[in-house]
């Protein structure tokens, strides 16, 4: 894999998961407690033995950038070539933002060629999975294509949201349609299509090429699925690759966690007796940043009925979260987090520092980095009051309260 350089697309704005991109790039959003959104496409990474990586960045990317900087640098060595590098929009050809997929990695055309990379890894920065690059490539290799894209078998109701492929008996890509409302199906099945991932492998002197030409076209959309791929499927050798799942789960684990109730639904999963989602695969390691947190704690054991006792059932609980006397059930409780007497959380989602007082109650919520909710207060019991008081309600009811909503949102 020293020939093979990949690409992360973390720029965009994440619009469908406010508030909680209001201040951090969607890869940057926290995932099962301890990792963010982009952790698993880097873990992929490594243990996919990819040891060169540039990681695009364009809207609120500091904290993903201070993540990357302080848990992702120190696995890299530079005298041995090897590197994770954050580049910002440069302006290097215009003055526009990325205008699309496409356009984003050729307005790095330079950076990239510098590494003289024979194949480039196209990835994005803001799904959950499990895969093994190097496979994909080796594929790529002996398929002697010029382009591959990783793909997924969907139901034909959600193919809707996807670049969809048809492919003939060798895997080789003969049509390709992009987000359409009636989109083709597998040939003898008619409930599922073929989906692109979103994931490519180019042969780099072909990638140039046709970003170069693509860059020309005014009336492109400059996106890989829209432009690039419908313009080459005729005139070079495109293959599909379908999806292996290094999570060993049984379905294929792969999640676009682009809305609210979508990723809601992802971290919910974690805290099954048998998640579909393995975290705790030695095989197959996640890597993030971890603060310097004490243990998890877990306070007073009162018995009866009044009694206060602290405990968590059916949840994960991170680092230096204590819970004090209250009690979490079916919930993420996420780094230096304090539940205090009498407290209850349900069915949510607590980010690093979130402070829960005194008797209040929480209930299918997802709650930002650093809220301190009042004593007393209860949050998912009432949709409308929640709805008054300024919160962001999900579209099946998932009361989300962002770092900006403090104390004088509660009554």
């Amino acid at each position: 894999m020293d020939n093979v350089l990949a690409v992360v697309l973390a720029g965009g704005k994440g619009s469908r998961l406010e508030p909680l991109t209001r201040d951090r790039a969607k890869p940057a959003v926290p995932f099962g407690g301890a990792y963010r959104i982009i952790d698993f496409t880097l873990s992929n990474c490594l243990n996919s033995r990819i040891r060169k990586i540039l990681v695009l960045t364009q809207y609120k990317a500091a904290s993903l950038d201070r993540q990357i900087n302080i848990g992702w640098r120190h696995l890299f060595c530079r005298e041995l070539g090897e590197f994770i590098d954050v580049v910002p929009p440069q302006q290097r050809i215009d003055e526009n933002w990325y205008l699309g997929t496409a356009d984003a990695v050729y307005q790095n055309i330079y950076t990239i060629e510098k590494e003289r990379p024979e194949y480039v890894v196209i990835l994005a920065g803001d799904h959950i999975y499990k895969m093994d690059y190097q496979k994909l490539v080796d594929e790529h290799i002996k398929n002697k294509a010029d382009l591959t894209v990783a793909s997924l078998r969907v139901k034909k109701a959600e193919a809707v949201a996807f670049g969809v492929m048809e492919v003939d008996t060798e895997n080789r890509v003969i049509g390709f349609e992009e987000k359409l409302p009636n989109p083709k199906t597998i040939p003898g099945d008619p409930e599922h299509c073929l989906a692109s991932m979103g994931i490519y492998v180019f042969t780099a002197n072909v990638m140039f090429d046709q970003l170069c030409r693509d860059a020309t076209l005014d009336d492109s959309k400059h996106d890989f699925g829209h432009s690039i791929i419908p313009a080459i499927i005729n005139s070079h050798r495109v293959f599909a690759y379908p999806f292996r799942d290094e999570n060993k789960k049984g379905d294929a684990y792969w999640r676009d966690v682009g809305t609210i109730d979508a990723y809601f639904e992802a971290n919910m999963d974690l805290v099954q007796i048998d998640p579909l989602l393995n975290l705790y695969d030695a095989g197959w390691p996640l890597r993030t940043y971890q603060g310097m947190y004490p243990p998890p704690k877990f306070v007073f054991a009162g018995e009866g009925h009044d009694a206060r006792r602290g405990q968590a059932l059916d949840s994960v609980v991170c680092m230096g979260s204590i819970v004090s006397g209250g009690t979490v059930a079916r919930s993420i409780v996420g780094p230096n987090c304090r539940v205090n007497s009498y407290a209850l959380v349900e069915d949510s989602i607590l980010f690093e520092g979130v402070n829960v007082g005194r008797h209040a109650k929480v209930r299918r919520a997802i709650i930002d980095k650093g809220v301190h909710i009042p004593a007393g207060i209860e949050i998912g019991y009432n949709v409308e009051q929640d709805r008054e008081r300024g919160f962001t309600i999900s579209e099946n009811g998932i009361v989300v309260i962002a770092k900006a909503d403090g104390v004088e949102h509660f009554t």
